[in-house]
């Protein structure tokens, strides 16, 4: 049985407790951007400090992360410490003994306040560097923001500019069509109004992107507005070899939204989740209210975004598709409409392989 402190050892206690909080202050400033490692080190050091080291056992925990210097017997006495984060309880750290051998006489009052101060260093380090995460994922949204604000005003312009000389193209190769007697040059003439038609169709699109199409907004009941685009989209889903599965809880949810426009969003997220499917996958449709928020979520089980790809996608003429399969303004102009509903969009990674696209929309404006 270990003896009880004496004077001398409570002084050499003091100086390893010193010792010990030092070590873990330059190990926490010398992170290096491992929390596992950094705890690992962490409790190595705390292992040290306490008096009959070669028997105690260090256990932390940290949100999902977790380490024991040794696997904690059954049978042991221990001290405890909470580790709080933003004033809530993330983790804790723990020193073992094992018992009977070791009672609670053998910890110091010391030591239990060591382990508060421990758990205190490490909480302050993980709230510093979440804050650290926000500010920087705030940055980057802001960042991204200001991007597509900017691109939307250029975008904009470009579609007025283009509006007139369009429309002029159109109404005089029309014009020459009637009145050729010449079937080449007809026939010449038709590839141009087909042209101009299509160019007049990017221009639409870019309009969208830049919110610039007016919207009629009405209270609508969103299941016959999904169902209607997954019939008219069923010849693509068969030529794909691909299912859908329409998962709504509330067939009658309702929302204030332009009808046409949601049809577009559908349109142009389906479309681009088949392009991505393997054969014989599905891709889910969920519908969902949560408060006053709808929810719609496009799940295929495709490659998914690369990670530098994610906050490209939504900007005008960016695709990852070949040449002559995608303009590059299907997503922007999704982005273009939810953002006039004063909704939002985000990308996540679906299990085990896929994407998640999600919008977010107002139940009413």
């Amino acid at each position: 049985m270990p003896s009880i402190t004496s004077t001398k050892e409570e002084l050499q206690e003091r100086i390893k407790e010193l010792s010990c909080l030092y070590e873990i202050s330059s190990l926490i400033r010398q992170h290096a951007g491992n929390n596992l490692y950094t705890l690992q080190k962490v409790a190595g050091v705390l292992r040290e400090a306490w008096r009959f080291p070669q028997q105690a056992v260090v256990e932390v925990q940290l949100d999902s992360l977790y380490y024991a210097t040794e696997i904690p017997l059954k049978n042991t006495i221990f001290q405890e410490a909470d580790i709080v984060v933003f004033e809530e309880i993330k983790g804790y750290l723990k020193i073992y003994y094992p018992s009977p051998e070791f009672s609670d006489k053998h910890f110091l009052p010391e030591e239990q306040k060591l382990l508060e101060k421990a758990a205190d260093e490490i909480g302050t380090f993980y709230e510093k560097q979440l804050r650290q995460e926000k500010e920087e994922l705030l940055r980057r949204s802001v960042h991204r923001t200001d991007r597509l604000a900017i691109l939307g005003e250029i975008t904009a312009g470009i579609a007025h500019e283009l509006n007139t000389p369009l429309g002029n193209i159109l109404g005089f190769a029309e014009l020459i069509q009637e009145r050729s007697e010449s079937e080449q040059t007809k026939k010449d003439i038709s590839k141009i109004i087909k042209a101009a038609i299509f160019s007049g169709e990017v221009v639409k699109k870019l309009m969208f992107f830049a919110c610039e199409m007016p919207q009629r907004m009405e209270t609508i009941i969103i299941r016959p507005v999904v169902e209607q685009a997954l019939s008219l989209l069923g010849q693509n889903f068969k030529k794909a070899q691909v299912t859908y599965k329409l998962e709504m809880g509330d067939n009658n949810l309702q929302a204030q939204l332009d009808p046409i426009q949601l049809t577009q969003v559908l349109f142009n997220l389906l479309i681009n989740a088949l392009y991505f499917s393997p054969l014989n996958s599905v891709i889910k449709i969920k519908v969902y209210k949560q408060v006053s928020i709808l929810f719609i979520e496009i799940i295929d089980e495709g490659p998914g975004i690369a990670p530098e790809n994610r906050n490209k996608i939504f900007e005008p003429f960016f695709t990852t598709k070949p040449m002559g399969d995608g303009s590059g303004l299907g997503l922007s102009v999704v982005h273009g409409i939810v953002k006039s509903h004063k909704g939002k969009i985000i990308t996540f990674d679906n299990e085990p392989m896929g994407t998640v696209v999600q919008i977010q929309l107002p139940i009413k404006m």
